[in-house]
Order: structure tokens, then C-alpha cells, then sequence
């Protein structure tokens, strides 16, 4: 039983409170189940502990001096959360290098659009769902691959994070097909991190010298396949951030 400590000034302990201005004396949500269903939805989108702290607010604290592109990400980010309609279901896709702050901006975008929209969200690794699918190909796993697959596919908003980065095989693409094209068709929007370059697989370069395809690093064509990457610009907008390892450059500062 709740004390009267306890109890919301606002709505008496209802979970409503009037709006005087609205024909008849309107209801609406208190903001006391709005800030409890944001903390269930927090604990339902499983955020590793490690980017537990990322919030939108505090990107530049964690990224001084970033590079310009990655300055112009983060504005991207704060606008695509607030034009954000779950009816257009057009997500982005964050590309860099390793520690220039994608997953930050990511998990940032989740949390702002969970406490402002109530919106249900969900970090996946693309790593580990590629394991747990696995996994549930073994006798002894009581978890079916559907049942590890149905939440991704009905996730109202979906981080997959590092796509990529798992060596591609055809069951591999054949994976990442299924997930991308049922988010797809079902117009859910989907915000995904690589740090993999945008640029096509080494099949579709032509021109290419041997010597240079051997010397140049994998893309995320590579990685997905040309169809896969083809989808992810009908399904996401392409924000780019460039720039040094954060985590490497803070690191060696630490020792100098």
C-alpha cells in the first residue's frame, strides 16, 4: 500500500489528470506513469551496462574535439528524434570507424525517443544474435530460432549494432536477409552501427586491379552482400562519422 508520501499531488494516486482546457474537461496520462512506463521500457531494451551512461546530452563530453562529421552526426541524431514518426519507419544507419561515438549516438537516440515517445525500443548485437540463433539450433537450447528472432522482428524500434562483423557465410547473409526484410515489410524502423564502409563489394568493383582488391579493406558490401546493403538505403538515412578511436586516443593520453 502506498503511503501519502507516495501518492502523485497530480493525479491522486490515478494515473489520470484533468485537462481543464479540453472540451468537457478532458484526461490525460500523469506524467508519473509516463516516467514509470519509461523505466520499464528502459529495462525491456536491454542496454549493456557499458553504454548505460550514453545519452544524446552528454556526447560531446565523451567526444571532445570530434571531427566535423562527427559533430554534424550528433545534430542528425537530435532531429531524427524529434521528426521521428513510427509511421514512416525509415531508420539510420551510423558509419565509422571503431570509437568515433556510433553506439553512443544510437543508444542516445534510444533513450530520448523511449522517455518522449514511450516508444518500445531494443539493442540488439549483431554478434550476439548470431550466436543465440545458433545456439537454438541445438537440442539441449529450449529457445527456437523464431522465438529468438520475434522480438527483433517486432521491436518498434530496433538498434543492430556493428552490423558486419561477423565473417560472412551464405547462412550469415541468408540471417541478415531475413531480419532486414521482415523489419522491412513490416515498415518498423531500424537504427544500425557498422564500422564497415558504405561502399560496394569487391565483385561489383571491376575496374579494380588485382593487387588493389587484395590491399583494400572489406566494405560493408563485403560483409552483407550488395542486395542486403541495397535495401538499407530504402530503409535507412546514411550519417557518416569519420574521425580517430576515441577509446584508443584517450588511452594513450592516460600514459603519457
Amino acid at each position: 500500500m502506498k503511503t501519502e508520501a507516495e501518492v502523485c499531488p497530480n493525479c491522486s494516486g490515478s494515473g489520470w489528470k484533468l485537462v481543464p482546457q479540453a472540451p468537457e474537461r478532458g484526461v490525460m496520462r500523469c506524467d508519473c506513469q509516463l516516467r514509470a512506463r519509461g523505466g520499464t521500457l528502459l529495462t525491456a531494451a536491454c542496454i549493456p551496462k557499458r553504454y548505460e551512461h550514453c545519452e544524446l546530452s552528454n556526447f560531446t563530453t565523451d567526444f571532445p574535439g570530434a571531427d566535423r562529421s562527427v559533430s554534424l552526426a550528433q545534430i542528425s541524431a537530435a532531429r531524427f528524434v524529434q521528426e521521428f514518426d513510427p509511421r514512416d519507419g525509415r531508420g539510420l544507419l551510423l558509419v565509422g570507424g571503431i570509437g568515433t561515438g556510433k553506439t553512443h549516438l544510437a543508444v542516445g537516440i534510444l533513450k530520448e525517443l523511449m522517455a518522449a515517445r514511450g516508444s518500445g525500443c531494443m539493442f540488439c548485437d549483431y554478434r550476439e544474435l548470431l550466436k543465440q540463433i545458433q545456439n537454438s539450433y541445438n537440442d539441449s537450447v529450449k529457445a527456437t530460432e523464431l522465438q529468438v528472432l520475434r522480438p527483433v522482428f517486432e521491436a518498434e524500434i530496433l538498434l543492430l549494432d556493428e552490423l558486419g562483423a561477423v565473417k560472412p557465410s551464405e547462412w550469415v547473409w541468408d540471417t541478415v536477409s531475413l531480419i532486414l526484410n521482415t523489419r522491412y515489410n513490416d515498415n518498423r524502423t531500424t537504427i544500425i552501427t557498422t564500422n564497415f564502409a558504405d561502399e560496394p563489394a569487391a565483385g561489383v568493383m571491376r575496374s579494380m586491379s588485382t593487387a588493389r582488391a587484395a590491399a583494400r579493406e572489406e566494405t560493408l558490401g563485403d560483409r552483407i552482400g550488395e542486395r542486403m546493403r541495397s535495401r538499407l538505403h530504402e530503409m535507412c538515412r546514411i550519417v557518416r562519422m569519420d574521425g580517430p578511436d576515441f577509446r584508443q586516443k584517450f588511452k594513450s593520453a592516460s600514459f603519457g
